[in-house]
C-alpha cells in the first residue's frame, strides 16, 4: 500500500504550516505570498460559457469538442506563432500539474530511464519521474546532460520559481540537441503570457522548431492568464504522434476535461481583453512588491517573467521565511525548488491589492 508513496519526497508545503500560523497571528492578518494561486474574479464571459454548458449529462470526450480543438489550434497559431497545426497536434488535459506528474508513467518510462529538468524547478517534474520509477536528473544546461537513457527532457520558460526566460538561441540549441539524441522534449510554457522584462517565445515557433513539431510538445495552462486554476483547464500542443499515443492512453484512463470547462476554455482563448486586464493588475502588484522588498534589503534575481519575484538577502531561506512571518508575510522557501535555492525565497504577487498594500506597509516598518 505504501510502495508508490515511498518513492516520493516529503510534501514540501507541509513544512510551511508553522510559519503560516505565525503570519496568521499578525493583528492585521496574513499576507500570503507563498502560493501563486489567482485571487481575482473569473471573467464574466468565461463564467457565462461555463454556466451555459452546465446541462451536460453525457460523458465528454478526452480529445475535446471540435470547437475546443479549433480554439486550441487557433490560439497556438495566433499567440505562439505555431504554423500548420492540425487537430492531431493538440490535446486538452485536466490541469497542467496532473500532466506533469503522470506524463512519465503514460509514456511508459520505468527503472533505467531518466527524466531531465532544471536544477531550480517546479517539484512535480521530480515527482513525475519517481512515480514512474524513473531516475530524475537535474541540469544547468540541458545539452550537457548524458543522453544515455534520457527519455524525457523538461524545459520551463518562463521559469517557476525564478522567472528566468530562455532566449531563442537557447531554445533552438536545446531542440536541436534533443532531436539529435532522440530525446522527447516537453516545454512547460504556462507563464508565457506573463513576460515583464522579456518576451518569452514558445518552442513551437518556427524560428525555434524549424517548422516541424517532431519530438517536441508545449504545455499551456489557463490557470494564470485567465484566473482558471479552479477549472483545471490546460492543454498540449506539438508532435502529433506523441499526442496520439497520449490520447489513446487517456481514453482508457478516463482523463476527460469536464464538458462545461471545455466550453469555458473556448471562451477564454477567444478573448484577449481579460488577459490584458489581468496583466495590468499583476504589473501593478509586481512593481509595488519589488520596490518594497528591495527597499527592505532584498536583491531580486531573474524575475523577468512569471508571477514571482526570486529574492534573497544572502541568508538561509528558512531564516528569511521566519523573519517575514513575524511581520505577517508568508513566502515560499527557495529550497522547495532544489538545493540551489536554499538562500532565496519565492514571492508571489497573486494577492489582492489590499493585501499587497499591507505587505508594502509592513516592509517599510
Amino acid at each position: 500500500m505504501g510502495a508508490v508513496s515511498s518513492r516520493l519526497p516529503a510534501f514540501p508545503w507541509d513544512r510551511l504550516e508553522p510559519y503560516k500560523a505565525t503570519a496568521a497571528a499578525h493583528p492585521d492578518g496574513i499576507v500570503d505570498l507563498s502560493v501563486g494561486t489567482p485571487v481575482d474574479p473569473v471573467p464574466e464571459l468565461i463564467r457565462r460559457a461555463l454556466t451555459d454548458a452546465a446541462d451536460s449529462p453525457g460523458y465528454p470526450t478526452v480529445w475535446g469538442t471540435p470547437a475546443l480543438r479549433a480554439a486550441l489550434t487557433g490560439w497556438a497559431a495566433s499567440r505562439l506563432g505555431a504554423e500548420g497545426l492540425a487537430e492531431t497536434n493538440v490535446l486538452p488535459v485536466v490541469g497542467s500539474k496532473e500532466l506533469v506528474a503522470w506524463l512519465p508513467t503514460q509514456l511508459g518510462l520505468t527503472a533505467g530511464d531518466k527524466v531531465g529538468y532544471p536544477r531550480l524547478a517546479y517539484p512535480t517534474y521530480e515527482v513525475g519521474a519517481r512515480l514512474a520509477g524513473a531516475e530524475p536528473v537535474v541540469y544547468d544546461d540541458p545539452t550537457e546532460l548524458d543522453p544515455t537513457g534520457l527519455k524525457l527532457l523538461w524545459l520551463n520558460s518562463p521559469s517557476n520559481p525564478t522567472g528566468r526566460v530562455l532566449s531563442a538561441d537557447e531554445l533552438r540549441r536545446t531542440v536541436a540537441w534533443a532531436r539529435e539524441h532522440g530525446v522527447l522534449l516537453f516545454s512547460d510554457e504556462c507563464y508565457l503570457e506573463l513576460g515583464w522584462e522579456a518576451d518569452p517565445v514558445s518552442v513551437l515557433h518556427p524560428e525555434i522548431c524549424g517548422g516541424s513539431y517532431e519530438g517536441i510538445v508545449a504545455v499551456h495552462s489557463l490557470s494564470k492568464r485567465s484566473n482558471l486554476a479552479g477549472y483545471r483547464a490546460a492543454f498540449l500542443a506539438g508532435d502529433a504522434a506523441v499526442l496520439g499515443e497520449l490520447l489513446q492512453i487517456r481514453k482508457h484512463g478516463g482523463m476527460m476535461v469536464a464538458a462545461p470547462v471545455q466550453a469555458a476554455t473556448v471562451a477564454a482563448l477567444g478573448d484577449t481583453a481579460h488577459v490584458t486586464e489581468q496583466r495590468e493588475r499583476y504589473a501593478r502588484r509586481r512593481a509595488a512588491l519589488r520596490a518594497a522588498f528591495e527597499g527592505a534589503g532584498f536583491r531580486i534575481e531573474h524575475s523577468e517573467a512569471s508571477l514571482y519575484l526570486w529574492a534573497t538577502r544572502d541568508e538561509p531561506c528558512w531564516d528569511t521565511v521566519g523573519e517575514l512571518s513575524k511581520r505577517g508575510i508568508l513566502v515560499a522557501p527557495g529550497d522547495f525548488y532544489g538545493t540551489a535555492g536554499e538562500r532565496f525565497v519565492r514571492i508571489a504577487f497573486t494577492a489582492t491589492d489590499e493585501r499587497v498594500a499591507a505587505a508594502v506597509s509592513r516592509l517599510a516598518e
